[in-house]
């Protein structure tokens, strides 16, 4: 610790404090227009002067030394901080100081009794402004060249977008690129808005002037409701309207910063196209009907679907979207209500694979480390995932470390994101992560980067695994995976030498025919090296979550086999202890899968569907498919904020609240519980859909019990011993709090299996699985290997991301392709192409670039109308039924315009 002297206090600081932090300690308030704590510091604005022992500096960059004696609020530095605010403040036009000007320096000048009149006299002529951009706007003319802005896209994004240009004066912020905002590479995270001292980068609209530092009592706490990431944010509210969503200073991931989706993508709330009134299909149309008549119409539904068809006809897709309690409420409904199992969630179609693999491996469905960890850990290996833009906080802090000097493998077909700062960049063809894994554990164990002592005394496994791996040299990985030989001996040697490896991972080893083995054989990888299990070797290995709460859905047991906390409905134990809660039997025979759902619907055997925020006609594989099977069940209900394509073929389509009009939790990929709160009222008779799961079992004369979340977590901590000790008051007093927890009086384990694995030996298990091919491989037909996933701007199916600004930033689906292929097939930059498959057909536009190698292409799947999913096939996780969306053999031609 510092000890010093400030204004006749002592103060006590850390080591590496400023001397800001100890006039901060001693009550001190000093303006700092270049400082923001989330930024390195710059000392160029000189408003934070103090005099230590006896000299003038700037507090921001001093270090607080031993013994140092500091004058911060003596009249004669008063005024030599006024002095460099007033100086600051006189070049700026009139409106930058006007009564109502909501920016730092106007405040800073309003509590130092300067005047706005010291405005009007600007240095520079008119500089102008930009507004390009939907959601980030400039005045020229109130820039200060601080470069708070440039500093935060730099240090904190990593997007690099923004720079100073000019001299003296004359100088300004613009982007990097030199033309309009709108052009740069701006990815709109909103944190040079949020940073911005003078208002002279500002988001449009009601949200102009809020930054996260400011007060207000009309701010909402939640947790975004986009990726999974868990991000904290404070929604401001006005007249029950959003008026900006600002992220949370102190949120425990995002730390302050958000994303394009999480920071500006509301605009969806007062869509003209939100459903408001529930709607029942009469003479084959949907029309508006009341609450009573809609939920009379499920009930009825549903009551004759058993009766036809036992129990067993019935089923319901849960969903990542909805809050934790919402996905308890729905499995709770489905067995002690009607019967059965039959209870999913879209977990089926990405992280599934992760649930199997990582309870395999070490005996719990969720990463095995925080997320803060990486601020530790010296080597990354990021599999089959572009956080950069999937993900953005996480891809930002990612390339914080790595450009802080932390080592940073990359694995994934695309030369996108991280890939472009990786010190090596692997890219395997799709479909082949097995072999290489195995490739990069035989170097593991051929040159001793193992941990004996970890693999004799807590693994399990290796012997098995040490014969396959002689199957699996760097030359033949090579030759299976177009990965060099040295380039999957460098990654190895990289990782087996770190002190504090972590691996990350997202849907590119998941979504797989094989992705339950490709869990598996990349978690050998830390067991390897011992970099799991709490031994402060390592990181250890995590899953990147793709919807805001798909983890937490399946925890809650929103899974035809688990019940809430995992545990097998085939287990008697684990039922009675369900039973016991919730006083009622719980069948003990495992439900359909999502696929198997669609199957038995054409089949005829499924009658009652019950679709919860999910789009299944835009995002499941084989989507022609898809829409057969509702069309044939006789009863589908969807819960929807719009008109998708999924409630098109709906019977009933009930009218649902947004994350940001609901209470509750969501459980984010490092498995920590946050608060979601209610910022405004859903829009006319849309209700939560807690709300319309305890409307229909009531109908149906059954009590669910759980008259709020509250009461439904407090209810699934009784049903699950991992979530015991959580809590919505534990929520509120400590913000996050990760499972397992076990009791109201114990911290959550943050870092999984300091003790002992969860797996039933209590060792965590090597999986000598082979490499086996994908399910698809290119021919003649279809010569090229598609591989699908999201774009930074847009979210999932796009139905809240594609209804506002969003839609200006990326306004059509993209299919990459590198130039020869592009050559090739007579396809020209920007033009649009026509993609086949053995399943289906679509339509988008060609982006050509080197971004992936010859014979490979990409696309999203944000625009259904579109058709990408109907591409995909039915190839399927054999252990999961993930669905095999990373390898689909396509064709491809220009487009012809239609007569």
């Amino acid at each position: 610790m510092t000890r010093l002297q400030v204004d006749g206090r002592t103060v006590e600081l850390p080591a590496g404090a400023t001397l800001l932090d100890a006039a901060r300690a001693a009550g001190a308030e000093l303006p700092t227009l270049c400082h923001d704590d989330r930024l390195r510091s710059a000392g160029s604005c000189r408003t934070c002067l103090v005099q230590a022992d006896g000299r003038t500096v700037a507090a921001c960059v001093t270090p607080a030394t031993p013994g140092m004696t500091v004058d911060a609020s003596g009249e004669e530095v008063r005024n030599l901080r006024r002095d460099a605010v007033a100086l600051i403040a006189s070049a700026l036009p009139p409106h930058a100081l006007a009564d109502d000007a909501p920016s730092e320096l106007a405040e800073m000048c309003r509590t130092l009794s300067i005047e706005p009149d010291i405005a009007g006299t600007p240095l520079t002529p008119l500089r102008g402004r930009d507004d390009t951009h939907p959601y980030v706007h400039l005045d020229r003319d109130l820039c200060i060249a601080c470069g708070r802005c440039v500093r935060m896209c730099s240090d904190v994004q990593g997007t690099f977008a923004l720079t100073l240009t000019g001299r003296g004066a004359d100088t300004v912020v613009a982007p990097g690129t030199g033309g309009a905002w709108a052009d740069s590479d701006c990815v709109a995270c909103g944190g040079c808005v949020d940073t911005c001292p003078t208002g002279a980068i500002t988001q449009p609209g009601p949200g102009q002037g809020f930054t996260s530092r400011q007060p207000d009592p009309d701010r909402v706490r939640t947790t975004c409701g986009y990726c999974g990431v868990g991000c904290a944010l404070d929604v401001v509210v006005r007249d029950d309207r959003v008026a900006a969503v600002l992220p949370a200073p102190d949120g425990p991931v995002n730390r302050g910063h958000a994303c394009v989706k999480g920071r500006f993508s509301y605009g969806y709330l007062t869509s003209a196209e939100r459903l408001t009134e529930p709607l029942v299909r009469r003479n084959g149309a949907l029309t508006p009907v009341s609450w009573d008549e809609a939920i009379g119409v499920v009930a009825d539904g549903l009551r004759a679907a058993v009766e036809q068809g036992g129990p067993d006809a019935v089923a319901a897709i849960s969903s990542a979207r909805a809050t934790n309690e919402e996905n308890y409420l729905v499995q709770k409904f489905l067995r002690t209500v009607i019967g059965t199992n039959n209870v999913d969630n879209c977990s089926r179609l990405c992280h599934a694979p992760s649930a199997a693999g990582l309870t395999a491996s070490f005996g719990r469905a969720g990463g095995t480390d925080p997320f803060d960890d990486v601020e530790t850990a010296d080597c990354f290996l990021v599999v089959g995932a572009n956080p950069v833009e999937a993900h953005p906080v996480v891809g930002a802090r990612l390339l914080q470390r790595a450009l802080g000097g932390a080592a940073l493998i990359v694995a994934d077909p695309r030369a996108v994101g991280l890939a472009r700062h990786a010190d090596l960049h692997l890219r395997p063809r799709p479909g082949t992560n097995v072999a290489l894994f195995h490739g990069l554990a035989h170097v593991l164990i051929a040159e001793g980067l193992t941990d004996p002592d970890f693999l004799r005394d807590r693994a399990t496994g290796l012997d098995e695994l040490t014969t396959l791996l002689t199957d699996y040299p760097p030359t033949r990985v090579a030759e299976i995976t177009g990965v060099p030989a040295e380039d999957v001996t460098a990654a190895a040697r990289l990782y087996g030498r770190a002190e504090r490896p972590a691996v990350i991972y997202g849907l590119g080893v998941t979504e797989h025919l094989h992705g339950t083995d490709g869990v598996r054989t990349l978690a050998n990888l830390p067991i390897l090296r011992g970099a799991v299990g709490g031994t402060g070797h390592g990181f250890g290995i995590s899953p990147l979550r793709g919807q805001n709460n798909v983890q937490g859905a399946s925890d809650m047991g929103a899974l035809p086999d688990l019940l809430p906390g995992y545990r097998r409905v085939t287990d008697p134990e684990a039922r009675a202890r369900a039973e016991a809660v919730w006083g009622r039997p719980v069948p003990p025979t495992p439900g359909l899968r999502i696929p198997e759902m669609f199957t038995a619907a054409r089949e005829s055997r499924l009658r009652a569907l019950w679709v919860i925020g999910e789009d299944v006609c835009a995002t499941d594989p084989d989507s022609r498919r898809v829409a057969e099977a509702l069309d044939a069940c006789p009863l589908v209900v969807v819960n929807e904020l719009f008109l998708s394509e999924t409630a098109r073929h709906a019977d009933v389509v009930l009218p649902v609240a947004s994350w940001l009009e609901k209470d509750g939790t969501f459980v984010n990929f490092d498995r920590r519980f946050q608060r979601v709160r209610a910022a405004v009222r859903p829009p006319g008779m849309a209700r939560t859909d807690f709300d319309v799961i305890q409307a229909v079992a009531a109908a149906m004369g059954s009590d669910l019990g759980c008259r709020t979340p509250a009461d439904a977590l407090s209810e699934c901590g009784r049903a699950a011993p991992v979530f015991a000790g959580l809590s919505h008051a534990r929520l509120d007093r400590e913000g996050a709090v990760p499972w397992p927890c076990s009791s109201p009086d114990r911290a959550g384990e943050a870092t999984l299996y300091a003790e002992e694995f969860a797996t039933p030996d209590g060792r965590a298990h090597l999986s000598a699985a082979p490499y086996l091919p994908p399910g698809e491989e290119p021919d003649a037909d279809y010569p090229l290997l598609l591989v699908t996933g999201r774009r930074w701007a847009h979210y999932n199916s796009g139905s809240m991301t594609r209804r506002g600004g969003n839609l200006l930033l990326d306004a059509r689906g993209l299919l990459d392709l590198h130039p020869e292929d592009a050559a090739r097939y007579g396809v020209r930059d920007g033009a649009p192409v026509t993609v086949d498959s053995r399943h289906g057909q679509a339509r988008l536009i060609a982006r050509v670039g080197p971004d992936l190698a010859p014979g490979q292409v990409f696309c999203a799947f944000h625009f259904p109308d579109e058709g990408v999913n109907s591409l995909t096939s039915e190839h399927a996780d054999a252990v999961t039924s993930c669905p095999e969306y990373k390898v689909t053999a396509v064709r491809l031609r220009p487009t012809v315009p239609e007569d």
